[in-house]
Formats: structure tokens, C-alpha cells, sequence
């Protein structure tokens, strides 16, 4: 098999992501050479590369249903938004600058280029590309400047199938008018249909399809049903809604529940930091937006932001940062990552990303951040240094512009020798992503916040692995793939490329011509 294929969707977050993930690993599996694309990402969930950039998360993900390493290759562009109209622009792993839409405009070309180039190298290299778009192809407005979507397709000649998520209703006119909204050029590489999280009995979806096909002149390769168990990586900040669970709470080993409230700031960042909290059996992990959830919960998590300054606003504005307070004075767990450590301590001094100069942090810990240019890109590995965690190794990896100016409280970690993140009571902070991704660090942190909240019944899984249950998510993908998709009509795809008969969509509604 040799070729490349397109995923797009209906809409953001109809699950182009898990349906590449999900065939990458089912190709995988069937000894195929394949890599992940995506041209362009907008998400705030990135992973730093071992090539020092860094990508999508989602794109991550999906190296590792290839068995690859992530790489920029596989995301060469991304845009981080830090407000409504501005993004931080990221080529090759690396931060150039900050656009907002006429920005991007004047790069597009540059872009184009970029993107390719690193298209190219990897159809070269590997035998299948599955390339995800962006959004969806039926943003108009955005089509000079595309380069994810029909814009990827028509330049690499790229079949399109197009998924769209039941669970929301009206999909099939979703898909329909995801078609005809297209100039004929792109039409032509629109190839087919997936139906995502069906539920029900699919013979009744069946005359549906049918009329699809007749209107359009596309099959519909596959109907993935919904799956109860499938919880993973979320792209983008549309996975992070407020009062939702995180992921599938199992019952616990112990009497007794331990309950984490995870503050959904405006402009999270890294959200997937508290998935591996979510893994534990009698973990339960719930977005929260307003300060009543902060009071009963065993542990409260502030996560990253790609807007410290603004988000730290916000807190105060929602009375989240009083509760906050409150809490720390009377010794209930706080956790601060990346951005949301950075809230935590005395004075923001950031002249980059918000240009508000120096600004009163929480006061929660004693330490003063100040914002550089260069953003901190690594991965590391390293210790704690409480006391029962001196020789239990960890790792994670750094996304942040500031850097730790003073710091009088005790250091929580050690990363290649040198001290990192803070203790202060019952609150903790760490620029660290990815650090309860170490399973035995993350038991025997739960185990002292078992404590500190006087959850004696709490009991922590001595089994529990994030990897394994991140690989087991991967594997019910490639086994819904399997099972709900034509492998043979997605192979032609693949090898051949569109059809060259596929009829074009006319202004009449529902007709078609050849």
C-alpha cells in the first residue's frame, strides 16, 4: 500500500483526530509504514518533540498509534490563541511571532510552502500519510488562506473523506452541505462519508445513508459506533467544558472517593495534565468554572494558560482566586501547572505575552516569575525531593516563557540537578507537564494528598499505568476502525485517490451533475 489521505470533518471536534488516530494504529498493526499530518493546528494542548519543538498534542498521539516518536514533521504549523483575535505562530516546532487573522494572510505563502515540503519528505519516507484538516473544509471565508484542508488536498491531490458526529444531530445534512458549500475543484476530492459515536441500531440509520449517496454520489464508508470506554487526549480547549468529568471514573480500591476540581481558565493550555489523575481507580476529576466546586473537593488543580496574566484576571473577577485563598489558609490541597504555578506566586513581571508589566499574583506561594522572549522548549527527567520521593524517578517536559526570579520556599523537584517548583503547606507548583504521567510519583503524591485532605479511606492502585491505558485507548480506536470501516474502499482511496467521477453539487438543491 502507498498513498495519503485526508480526514476532515464537519465541524471541530467531530473526531477527525481519534479516526486518524484510530487508523494509524490499525495500519500499524498491518505492518504499514504510516505518519500522522497535520498541516496546521490551533490548540493549545502542545508536547514538546525530541527534536526540541514543539507540536499538537493530538499529533503526538497519533505518532504513537504509528509506533513513531513525535516529531515536528508531523505538525509543522500551529497557533496557540492567547485571545479572540490573536494566536502565537509556530513553524517547526518553534514560536516566530504573533498573528491575528490579517497577519496570517500576509504568511500564508511562506506557509504553503512549509507545509509541502514536510508533506512531501514524509510521503517519501513512509508509505501512508493520513493527514488531518482543520475545522472544516466548509469554512469559505477561510479558503485563500487554507492550508489544512482543500487547500492541502488540491495541492497534494489528497482524497478527502469527510466525518461528521452523530451525537449532535443533523449530521447528515452536515455532510451534505459540507459538499455543496465546496467550489467544484474541491468537491472533486471529496470522497466519502464517516458517521462518528452512532448509537442505536444502524439499520435505521441505513435509508439515510442511501438518500446521502444519492444526493451527493458518495458512499459512506463506515458508521463508528459510540464507545462508553473510549476517553483520550484532548486537541483543543472544546474536550475542557465546564462541570464536565474527565475521562471514566472507576470505583475506587479503598471506602472512600478522592474528588479533584480542575479550574477551567478561559485560556487553558496543557488541559491533559489531569487526565493521568483520571486514570486512578476512585479518582474523580471535574472541570469547574465558579467557586462553589472548589469547597468540597479533595484537591484543586490550576492548569497552564497561553494568557497567565489575563487568566489570573479572570480568577479574581469569578471569586475563583478568593476560594483559592481560602483554601490554602485552611490546608486543602492546591496544585498549580506551568501557568497556572505562575499564579500562584507573589509578582508577574510579562512584557511579552500580555504586556502588562509587573502584576500581584495569588500570594499562595513566595516566588516571583518574570516573562522572557525565548520560550523554555524541553523534555526532562528527574526526582522529587519530599521526603519518600528522593529515588522515585519522573519526567515531563517545559512550554513556557516565564522563568522563576526568586523563590524562598522549598523546592518540590529536581530536574537534571537542578532544584524546580515549589512547596508551601498544601499547595505545590511545577512548570512541569506530564509529571503525574510518572506512575509512581503520581501514587505517592495521591497518597500525601490522601492525607491532607483526611481521606483515610482512600486507597491508591499499586497497577495503575498511564502508557498502558493511553495504548489500550489506541487499540479500541484501530478496533472500531476495523470493524465499522470498508478497509477495501479505504485502501482504494489510499492507492488510488479520488474517484474521477465523482459528481459536483449544482446551486439546485439536491441535484448533481456529472
Amino acid at each position: 500500500m502507498k498513498g495519503a489521505l485526508l480526514i476532515a470533518g464537519t465541524t471541530s471536534d467531530a473526531g477527525k483526530s481519534v479516526v486518524v488516530a484510530g487508523l494509524c494504529r490499525m495500519l500499524a498493526r498491518r505492518g504499514v509504514r504510516v505518519a500522522p499530518f497535520k498541516a496546521q493546528n490551533m490548540s493549545n494542548n502542545s508536547v514538546v518533540t525530541l527534536d526540541g519543538g514543539e507540536i499538537g498534542r493530538a499529533q503526538a498521539l497519533q505518532a504513537q498509534a504509528c509506533g513513531l516518536a513525535p516529531s515536528v514533521r508531523f505538525n509543522p504549523v500551529l497557533l496557540k490563541p492567547g485571545s479572540d483575535r490573536r494566536s502565537q505562530l509556530v513553524v517547526r516546532g518553534r514560536a516566530v511571532g504573533t498573528v491575528g487573522a490579517r497577519d496570517y494572510f500576509r504568511h500564508r505563502q511562506e506557509l504553503r510552502e512549509v507545509v509541502a515540503a514536510e508533506l512531501a519528505s514524509l510521503r517519501a519516507e513512509f508509505d501512508v500519510v493520513i493527514c488531518e484538516g482543520a475545522g472544516s473544509p466548509a469554512e469559505i471565508n477561510l479558503r485563500t488562506t487554507d492550508l489544512a484542508n482543500m487547500g492541502l488536498a488540491q495541492a497534494a491531490r489528497l482524497p478527502v473523506l469527510v466525518v461528521g458526529d452523530i451525537d449532535r444531530g443533523g449530521v447528515l445534512a452536515h455532510l451534505f452541505g459540507t459538499v455543496a458549500v465546496l467550489d467544484p475543484e474541491d468537491q472533486q476530492l471529496i470522497s466519502g462519508f464517516v458517521i462518528n459515536k452512532f448509537r442505536g441500531d444502524v439499520e435505521l440509520l441505513r435509508p439515510g445513508l442511501e438518500r446521502l449517496t444519492e444526493l451527493t454520489g458518495r458512499p459512506t464508508l463506515g458508521v463508528i459506533p459510540f464507545a462508553e470506554d473510549l476517553w483520550i487526549d484532548a486537541e483543543d480547549s472544546l474536550g475542557t467544558v465546564a462541570d464536565a468529568p474527565v475521562g471514566r471514573p472507576r470505583p475506587p480500591v479503598g471506602t472512600e472517593w478522592l474528588t479533584v476540581a480542575a479550574i477551567r481558565l478561559p485560556r487553558i493550555s496543557n488541559s491533559t495534565d489531569v487526565e493521568a489523575l483520571a486514570c486512578e481507580p476512585g479518582v474523580a476529576v471535574r472541570w469547574v468554572s465558579e467557586p462553589s466546586r472548589l469547597s468540597d473537593a479533595d484537591l484543586v488543580v490550576l492548569p497552564g494558560s497561553k494568557a497567565t496574566v489575563d487568566d489570573l484576571a479572570w480568577l479574581r473577577r469569578s471569586g475563583l482566586a478568593d476560594a483559592l485563598s481560602a483554601r490554602a489558609a485552611a490546608g486543602k490541597p492546591i496544585l498549580g501547572i506551568c501557568g497556572g504555578y505562575q499564579m500562584l506566586g507573589r509578582r508577574i513581571c510579562d512584557t511579552v505575552e500580555s504586556g502588562a508589566g509587573v502584576v500581584d499574583g495569588l500570594g499562595l506561594l513566595d516566588l516571583d516569575i518574570e516573562f522572557a522572549d525565548v520560550k523554555v522548549l524541553r523534555s526532562v527527567s528527574g526526582r522529587g525531593l519530599m521526603s519518600g520521593a528522593e529515588a522515585i524517578p519522573l519526567h515531563g517536559y517545559e512550554i513556557h516563557h516565564g522563568r522563576v526570579r526568586r523563590s524562598t520556599d522549598p523546592a518540590w523537584l529536581e530536574l537534571d540537578g537542578t532544584p524546580e517548583g515549589s512547596v508551601n503547606g498544601a499547595v505545590w507548583g511545577t512548570h512541569l507537564h506530564g509529571l503525574l504521567e510518572s506512575d509512581e510519583f503520581r501514587r505517592m503524591w495521591l497518597r500525601q494528598i490522601a492525607v491532607a485532605a483526611g481521606r483515610a479511606g482512600f486507597v491508591v492502585a499499586e497497577d495503575v499505568s498511564v502508557a498502558a491505558r493511553r495504548s489500550a485507548q489506541l487499540d479500541l480506536l484501530a478496533d472500531l476502525v476495523e470493524e465499522h470501516l470498508d478497509f477495501p474502499q479505504l485502501e482504494r482511496l489510499i492507492v488510488d485517490g479520488a474517484p474521477s467521477d465523482l459528481p459536483v453539487l449544482t446551486a439546485v438543491a439536491g441535484s448533481a451533475s456529472r
